[in-house]
Parts: C-alpha cells; sequence; structure tokens
C-alpha cells in the first residue's frame, strides 16, 4: 500500500493511502456530477429562501416537476425531449389541456 503524505482532508491529520484519496475523490466527483444533472435538468437558477428548510423543499419541488415531465413523456410515448415538453407545458399552462397533449404527440393543433 502506498502511502501519500501531501493530501489534505478535513479527517485527523495522518498520512492517507493512495486508495483512500482515490475512494475520496470518487465521492468529491461523484457529489460534482450530482449537482451538474441538477443544474442542467431542475432548471434551478437561484434560490429563493435562505434557511436549509426552504432550499429543500425548492429542490424537492424542482425534482417533482422534473419527474411529471418525465411522466408525461413516458405515458404519452413522446420522443420529444424533457426540455420541449417543458417548454410546451409552460407556454400552453393557461390553455385547455388538449391543446399541450396534441403539441407533446407532435400533431397539429386545429
Amino acid at each position: 500500500m502506498k502511502q501519500c503524505p501531501l493530501a489534505y482532508s478535513s479527517s485527523p491529520s495522518k498520512v492517507n493511502s493512495a486508495e483512500e484519496i482515490s475512494v475520496m475523490y470518487k465521492s468529491r466527483w461523484a457529489i460534482e456530477l450530482f449537482f451538474k444533472w441538477i443544474k442542467q435538468h431542475l432548471n434551478l437558477k437561484k434560490f429563493y429562501g435562505q434557511s436549509e428548510w426552504a432550499i429543500q423543499n425548492q429542490v424537492f419541488i424542482a425534482l417533482i416537476v422534473f419527474c411529471l415531465h418525465v411522466l408525461i413523456q413516458l405515458e404519452m410515448k413522446s420522443k420529444r425531449k424533457t426540455l420541449q415538453i417543458s417548454r410546451y407545458l409552460r407556454a400552453a399552462l393557461w390553455k385547455p389541456a388538449h391543446i399541450w397533449l396534441r403539441k407533446i404527440e407532435g400533431k397539429a393543433i386545429p
């Protein structure tokens, strides 16, 4: 087991093995990828609250909305991307449901 004395962490001062450092970086990278996914798919540009509870609620609501878009995509057997579905729903929010259903299906709107 090769020792690496140059790695810094919040753990007590000790010499970490190369395997331990590898595990730490893989864990950190997974967290980075998760936040990248959140930014790309959940459309969270800013947080409206400052408390931990408010931020958690906003993230959970964004996750629910994303899941609903995916469910619509699956239920309609649509080949459109979730971003397109989201845009159609936003544009037709106050219109009758048959309009955005036809739009998601790719059919002409009479």
